[in-house]
């Protein structure tokens, strides 16, 4: 299929895990209503972004993948006739745990789930205490009406993650995320950090031609001294923002892609025909210490 048109759920959380879960299964039959095929909800949205603490109580938030969440979202995934990409707290075994991405395709199967693979460490950000490093790889999935790739959150601002997932195929990348602002700091440094968020996410639409869809959550956490920044948006190949949410409220948003597009964008600007893969071999190393 060259057009599909992608929905996203951009919306608040609170601690009760059963309502987050029936909040944004409602949003999900919104954005079907608007004509949704593919819907992709934020990272981690059966809680609140718990990471801000380093709480040993907050391990009983995670479920296994395939679980209770997947089995619900498959329900609705297959009456709506809708892919549905759901970011979970994984438990994969006794104290293993992963962020973690499951896909369900449009006639309500489980085709796979991508672990995140970069996991931040900073103030409020406390995702090492949580979550074992992703060890699947780079993933796509081949769904009903486009092939596409997710990635997470910290995951974005990793150039090579992005490139290997579009050599893998994708025709879309996907990033549920969870990111914000600490209330504490002044408005230039809000509007630097989201710019560059947004333009590290652009570029990887650019480098590898094709259209990148960036969903977050919005809203007041922390007791206030955290606000998700919302500001989800779509970006076509050329790096232009197709549409951007609102930073202070929730929404359900539905965009037609043309896919045909990326082989346009590729001819006309042949990154992939000109990359020097004999060169590479450097990237691999941590640090590049000898000139």
């Amino acid at each position: 299929m060259s057009k599909v048109k992608v929905g996203f759920v951009q919306m608040s959380c609170s601690g009760n895990k059963a309502e987050n879960l029936a909040k944004a299964t409602e949003r999900i039959r919104e954005a079907a209503a608007k004509g949704a095929q593919i819907v992709c909800l934020q990272e981690l949205f059966t809680s609140l972004y718990f990471c801000d603490v380093e709480d040993y109580d907050n391990f009983s938030l995670a479920e296994p993948i395939p679980g209770p969440s997947t089995d619900a979202l498959q329900k609705v995934a297959g009456e709506l006739g809708v892919v549905i990409i759901a970011s979970l707290f994984e438990k994969r075994a006794q104290g293993l745990y992963h962020n973690t991405t499951a896909v369900l395709d449009a006639d309500g199967s489980y085709l796979g789930k991508y672990r995140k693979m970069h996991i931040p460490d900073d103030p409020a950000y406390y995702e090492k205490f949580y979550f074992t490093p992703g060890d699947l790889g780079y993933k796509v999935f081949k769904t009903k009406f486009a092939t596409f790739g997710v990635l997470i959150c910290w995951d974005q601002w990793y150039p090579e993650a992005a490139r290997i997932t579009a050599l893998m195929g994708a025709e879309i990348l996907f990033y549920p995320t969870a990111i914000g602002w600490a209330t504490s700091q002044d408005e230039a440094t809000n509007v630097e950090q989201y710019n560059a968020w947004q333009t590290i996410q652009r570029s990887h639409a650019v480098a590898n031609g094709i259209h990148v869809v960036s969903v977050n959550r919005v809203g007041f956490e922390q007791e206030g001294a955290m606000k998700f920044w919302g500001g989800s948006f779509i970006a076509n190949p050329f790096g232009s923002i197709i549409y951007q949410a609102s930073h202070e409220n929730e929404e359900v948003f539905v965009q037609e892609l043309d896919l045909g597009q990326t082989d346009r964008y590729r001819t006309h600007w042949p990154f992939m025909r000109d990359r020097r893969i004999d060169s590479y071999a450097p990237i691999t190393k941590r640090f590049i210490d000898e000139a």
